[in-house]
């Protein structure tokens, strides 16, 4: 008896299956924007007489590196005049004054985000 009623249902199972019902699926990630591409800015051909900022983002325990880097570039570029400045909160908040500042006064700047 069992055995008859499991080949009864599968009988009708894969009838079902064979029919020419299809299941349409729709991506659970959805429909992704297009990928806008940002060219990078115009290098200088020189920094000699310029000022660059070094943005510390005050990402956990690499102060230290901040510093020795700072302390690398100038070494390396005395003609260039390196400003180490502190960005308000951590490295996804927003620091308006500081880009402004860094806009008028810097031809550019190096953001630090961390490892």
């Amino acid at each position: 008896m069992i055995l008859a009623i499991l080949t009864a249902s599968f009988a009708s199972f894969s009838g079902w299956a064979a029919g020419e019902e299809k299941i349409v699926v729709m991506n659970p990630r959805g429909i992704q924007p297009e990928i806008r591409k940002i060219p990078m800015a115009p290098r200088p051909a020189t920094l000699d007489g310029r000022t660059v900022y070094v943005v510390d983002t005050k990402y956990a325990m690499t102060k230290p590196f901040v510093l020795e880097l700072v302390a690398a570039l100038k070494a390396k570029y005395p003609k260039t005049t390196w400003e180490l400045r502190e960005k308000v909160g951590v490295y996804f908040d927003d620091d308006p004054d500081l880009w402004k500042e860094a806009k008028e006064k810097a031809a550019g700047a190096i953001v630090l985000v961390g490892h």
